[in-house]
């Protein structure tokens, strides 16, 4: 033995040389303890290896997207909520979490529509007021962002049967919605309004002159869903006599047309689609009642260049409220009109020097005369008290702002609301009352949260995140008490850690005495401030939006963001002027010139980033979707060797062949701006290219058209510039369905690796 080789790895290089015996005794003597910390080190090392991120973890197994609660619905009656899984849709207390009753089960359902149906295939439910009744939605198909269609189903809780809604071979429908007393239902199909008695089973067209791009009767035409965020166009009264729509004569509204690929002959769509400075459909008001068959038109004036963004009804069943804006989109009219002496009278308006947010923060009082409303009409979102047609009292003020009204609780005199009084990256939910006293928060002052009231108002399912921390799902009281835990995303968080995450740290940028800009950075897990590190960074950067908050945001490419940092980046986002939390001074900046102020807030936010010690300047890029990739075009064509690379996915590059609604709002028309829509084009600066350059677009893509790519690839060529181009057919807005986002993102990644 005294004979035999050993071998002995040396620490200062992991060297194996070879020894015989007594050498091995009289080098352990002398080397042991160090030996012993080479192997823990090594060891404990090689155990704690990290894994390393691929776009298959992401995009294909979707390791990284949160888990939500399925179907969670707040319930018409009592203090309970729903929620629906393999088994069944079942209704659960607030105050426990425990299992009440199953409303439909996996077998029951199954019985009742002879195996026609399963729990798999609902995609929407919605139960009747006194919750005798469910409507069912399968085989659902989605129109445009909003709207969609489905097969509709009733199923009677007090004798377990099923029939569906209407007859199948007429086609799917739309917006299926009780009467308040459960025996009645409205829908749309084929562009016209429709109720079904449930009682006699009679269905009822209440309108027949609906036809596809010409007439939508109770459902709203393309930009009314796409920027006013409203998709179905019909109410039923409180007492459910009544039913209000809007019609919408979309005739003179110019065609637009997509080419759907892959028979022998392309199939050409076309639809309306009102572009910057064009003509907008005819929208009327309607009230139908119930009893007579009668339609009455109200008269809202001139409506060729307005806009009826909402529609309500007061308690009293005998006015409904009807929202007037002009074109602008700078005043906004509440006009109260009485069903019983067809009279009409103005109530309340607001008024801005630049644009208003249509919300949905507009809160009807029992009594029938004042409303609960917010506003930014001192320069900051609050919450006010309207008397109709009088006071005007601010509930809330200060240089933050509420970012929308949860609930109210008229019983109480409670306003339930969130707001970044915190801190401008935050989202707490607060109580008030109507006096605007007794002010409290409910939440913690340390992260984003989305409460869902029930309908008295006297409990919430929260979900509550931060930077770094996934959505954990509660139950609580209308204190804010926690009272169970429903999601606490607990695997999504071992299995960052397993990845070893790097956190999101937020900082601010300041780009003059008077600017500061909020901006967080993730950087690589080993980050060596001795070394240089190559930064991208990402933007959106559009008008009301926030990309820089404390919440767990788009969460799928943060997983994304952290496997480019396992590979050496630094990611980096920055909010530029124009977006939300900071009042409207710092968002409305960018009026009649949108593009200017954000594009140069990217070029400054990257010179400021050269300056950092650990930074590469010469390898910074940037990348954005949609007015993202916008600003990602315009930042690197407007700087000068600023930016290395950029990339683009589906960006507007000329503001004329966007949609009236939205671009209007904040440049005008381009006959009253025409400088506003061209000095801060991609196309007008396509020639001062310079850098590695990325456009993506699908080629069916209804709200940035592919003529958008199109125009500045044309734009691009005439100037001599290389550039890379990757387009995808039959892909919309969001390029996704198969595997189009796992080709999108290993595309980018591909990139980046090349030239970045």
């Amino acid at each position: 033995m005294q004979n035999d080789i050993f071998f002995v790895l040396l620490e200062s290089n992991f060297q194996i040389i070879y020894i015989t015996y007594n050498q091995f005794t009289t080098f352990m003597k002398k080397y042991f303890l160090t030996i012993v910390m080479t192997l823990f080190i090594f060891f404990v090392n090689g155990f704690s290896q990290n894994k390393e991120i691929t776009i298959e973890d992401i995009w294909k197994k979707y390791l990284f997207n949160p888990t939500g609660v399925s179907g969670f619905t707040p319930m018409p009656q009592g203090d309970y909520y729903s929620v629906i899984n393999k088994d069944g849709i079942a209704s659960h207390s607030f105050q426990t979490g425990e299992k009440q009753r199953t409303i439909l089960s996996k077998e029951a359902l199954e019985k009742a529509s002879n195996n026609t149906l399963s729990i798999k295939d609902i995609r929407i439910y919605k139960l009747s007021n006194d919750e005798q009744r469910l409507l069912i939605g399968t085989a659902y198909e989605s129109i445009y962002r909003r709207s969609f269609k489905a097969f509709y189903y009733v199923y009677d809780l007090t004798n377990n049967s099923i029939t569906p809604l209407s007859d199948t071979t007429k086609g799917k429908q739309s917006f299926a919605d009780f009467s308040p007393d459960g025996t009645k239902v409205a829908f749309v199909r084929d562009n016209n309004l429709y109720m079904v008695d449930l009682i006699n089973k009679k269905e009822i067209a209440i309108t027949n002159d609906g036809k596809f791009n010409h007439i939508i009767n109770a459902m709203a035409d393309w930009v009314y869903e796409e920027e006013l965020s409203m998709a179905q166009a019909f109410s039923w009264s409180p007492n459910g006599k009544h039913i209000a729509f809007l019609r919408f004569d979309e005739s003179r509204v110019k065609e637009f047309s997509m080419t759907m690929w892959g028979d022998l002959y392309p199939e050409e769509y076309r639809y309306k689609y009102p572009k910057a400075g064009e003509d907008n459909s005819l929208v009327d008001v309607f009230v139908y009642e119930l009893n007579s068959g009668k339609k009455t038109q109200i008269d809202m004036g001139d409506n060729d260049n307005i806009y009826i963004p909402r529609t309500y009804w007061l308690p009293n069943s005998n006015e409904l409220i009807v929202l007037k804006m002009n074109r602008h989109q700078n005043k906004l009219e509440f006009y109260a009109y009485n069903l019983q002496n067809n009279s009409k009278r103005l109530v309340y308006t607001d008024e801005n020097d630049a644009w208003l947010d249509v919300s949905d923060d507009y809160h009807f009082l029992k009594d029938n005369k004042s409303m609960i409303v917010t506003s930014e009409r001192n320069g900051y979102n609050h919450i006010y008290k309207v008397s109709f047609g009088g006071k005007i009292e601010a509930l809330t003020s200060g240089k933050w702002e509420v970012n929308t009204i949860c609930a109210i609780d008229e019983k109480k005199q409670y306003i339930y609301y969130l707001s970044n009084e915190s801190n401008v990256l935050n989202r707490d939910l607060y109580r008030i009352n109507f006096k605007g006293k007794n002010k409290k928060m409910l939440s913690n002052g340390k992260g984003w949260n989305i409460p869902t009231f029930n309908p008295t108002a006297s409990y919430y399912r929260n979900v509550y995140s931060d930077a770094n921390t996934p959505p954990v799902y509660t139950l609580n009281d209308h204190t804010g008490k926690e009272l169970r835990m429903l999601q606490d995303n607990k695997t999504l968080k071992e299995r960052m850690k397993e990845y070893n995450f790097s956190p999101k740290e937020i900082f601010t940028i300041s780009i003059s005495d008077d600017v500061e800009l909020n901006a967080w950075m993730i950087k690589p897990q080993d980050f060596d401030p001795n070394k240089k590190y190559p930064v991208l960074m990402y933007v959106y950067g559009g008008p009301g939006s926030q990309e820089v908050n404390n919440s767990f945001f788009r969460s799928v490419d943060f997983a994304w963001y952290q496997m480019l940092a396992q590979k050496g980046y630094i990611i980096v986002c920055v909010d530029n002027r124009g977006t939300a939390g900071k009042g409207d001074a710092f968002k409305k900046v960018v009026y009649k010139q949108m593009g200017k102020y954000e594009s140069e807030d990217q070029i400054a936010a990257a010179n400021y980033l050269k300056t950092l010690p650990y930074i590469d300047g010469n390898r910074i890029g940037i990348w954005g979707w949609s007015f993202g990739g916008y600003l990602s075009s315009l930042s690197i064509m407007k700087s000068e060797n600023v930016f290395k690379m950029a990339m683009a996915v589906a960006p507007v590059t000329t503001w004329r062949y966007y949609d009236n609604i939205y671009t209007e709002r904040f440049l005008q028309t381009p006959q009253e701006n025409s400088s506003g829509y061209d000095e801060n084009s991609p196309i007008t600066y396509a020639a001062n290219l310079k850098g590695s350059y990325l456009l993506v677009h699908g080629m069916v893509d209804d709200n940035v058209h592919f003529q958008n790519a199109v125009d500045l690839v044309t734009a691009l060529n005439e100037a001599g510039i290389q550039y890379e181009q990757f387009f995808y057919p039959n892909k919309n807005h969001f390029i996704v369905g198969g595997y189009t986002r796992l080709h999108l993102y290993i595309k980018l990644t591909d990139f980046i690796l090349k030239n970045l």
